[in-house]
């Protein structure tokens, strides 16, 4: 079985300046798109990782509605990430790390208590140590 969540670590690790995060959306078992954070690259503040992977998989489908699929991501998305999330009705979202700054979906808030008939399920802390890991190694890097 694919180990979507490794993947999504690999992109994370591609990030190259940016804080390293990485997403990959899976429908059906198979990886329909992947991104990593460019907001630095791109000098766009829209440019996470869930939100690029989210466009790229809209564009494979041809279809907003992102039903029936699973987003891996390695830390817990950031509100305007996750409206996005539950607006394309990605139905599983798995995240790695916590994000006590600015979680959406159990650190912060809970934006599913907001969205009126939301059926996203969430998961946290797969690979908790890993993708904390690696965020904490790029923080001790830029400071």
């Amino acid at each position: 079985m694919i180990d979507f969540m490794q993947l999504a670590i690999e992109e994370a690790l591609n990030s190259d300046g940016d804080i390293p995060v990485g997403a990959v959306i899976v429908h059906n078992n198979e990886v329909l798109a992947s991104a990593c954070n460019r907001k630095e690259k791109d000098n766009d503040i829209t440019s996470h990782a869930e939100i690029l992977a989210i466009r790229r998989a809209e564009k494979v489908l041809n279809n907003w509605r992102l039903d029936n699929c699973d987003m891996y991501v390695t830390l817990e998305p950031c509100p305007m990430c996750g409206w996005a999330i539950i607006q394309s009705r990605i139905k599983n979202l798995y995240f790695g790390s916590y994000d006590a700054n600015y979680g959406a979906f159990s650190s912060k808030i809970d934006l599913r208590s907001l969205a009126q008939g939301a059926k996203l399920n969430v998961y946290g802390g797969i690979k908790e140590q890993e993708c904390d890991k690696f965020l904490k190694d790029f923080f001790i890097k830029i400071r």
